[in-house]
């Protein structure tokens, strides 16, 4: 049981419960009903623990490869009573997130000592991208970061509004052009504002539309080409924002998105308003990206930094 020692503070791990409260009780209410009547765990029960986790958007190969790691445990252990799969699972399926380093942080801290840290986000239209950095930039801040925002996507005058009252909201400075204008050219007046600031972090939002891949790929080609023409090594983490609401889709889109740039971590959002909580670790898994945060509410606070043993221990509590 020391395998999920508490590593949250209450409070947090109460907002996480009740965000997953929904993904939690649809698995268990199926996974109750599959094993009524089952001493141990056989054949039938791993067909339909099989079905219960694709139905939970967990994703056809993690879930293969989930019930190939309990069947092991099966036979080597010979006899498993029911009572233990529960364990088992959290067991097995923090040990498939760790294989991607995904969840390993507990706190919103940048990962490296170049100042500034440069984040690329993108996602597209609707998944809760410009309210993710918002709430980032809230996070960093407290944290005692100097944060800088960039609207850089220029091709919706929403996208550029929206990310300016959350710039209110929080404090921080933010960047901005009149819509239509070249993302790239907002991603270089920031990355400048911010140096000549000696800000720690910043965090640029790009357009979120899929419908041409090779006008996006391009795009966000051209605005990491001009990021480095002021810091050299710019981005640092290219983020992937996915509602985790959409459940399958939210993996048609880390396939688009995946194919058009270098995503190097994932915020999975919406959790608190879904059943689909599976495709955290499907997506993780299929995708070999970290997941990096969660968003499991909509107050300020609810964006989390994902963490592979409290996820788990609160989806299968």
């Amino acid at each position: 049981m020391s395998f999920f020692k508490r590593i949250f503070s209450s409070e947090k791990k109460e907002t996480l419960d009740k965000g997953l409260e929904k993904s939690k009780t649809n698995f268990f209410s199926k996974l109750t009903k599959a094993v009524a009547g089952k001493s141990k765990v056989d054949d039938e029960v791993l067909d339909n623990l099989e079905e219960i986790l694709v139905a939970s958007d967990v994703g056809v190969n993690t879930t293969l490869k989930i019930i190939t790691r309990i069947e092991s445990r099966v036979a080597s252990d010979k006899y498993m009573g029911i009572e233990e799969l529960n364990q088992i699972l959290r067991e097995e399926i923090a040990a498939l997130l760790s294989e991607t380093n995904s969840g390993e942080g507990t706190e919103f801290i940048i990962p490296i000592q170049t100042k500034p840290y440069v984040l690329m986000v993108v996602g597209v239209n609707g998944v809760g991208k410009t309210t993710t950095i918002g709430k980032l930039a809230y996070q960093f801040k407290k944290q005692g970061y100097n944060v800088v925002l960039g609207a850089a996507d220029t091709f919706r005058a929403a996208a550029i509004d929206q990310l300016q009252i959350w710039a209110d909201r929080v404090g921080v400075p933010i960047v901005r052009q009149d819509m239509g204008s070249d993302p790239a050219s907002v991603a270089f007046d920031t990355l400048q504002s911010a140096v000549a600031q000696n800000a720690d972090i910043v965090i640029i939002d790009t357009a979120g539309r899929l419908h041409n891949k090779i006008n996006l790929m391009n795009e966000l080609t051209k605005v990491k080409r001009v990021m480095q023409k002021v810091v050299g090594d710019a981005p640092h983490d290219v983020l992937l924002v996915l509602d985790g609401s959409t459940g399958q889709n939210a993996f048609e889109q880390a396939k688009q998105f995946t194919a058009a740039t270098e995503v190097t971590c994932l915020a999975v959002t919406k959790l608190d308003g879904t059943a689909k909580g599976g495709v955290v670790i499907g997506i993780s898994d299929q995708f070999q990206i970290p997941v990096k945060y969660i968003g499991v509410g909509e107050g300020i606070e609810d964006l989390q930094v994902f963490n592979k043993y409290e996820f788990v221990d609160s989806f299968f509590k």
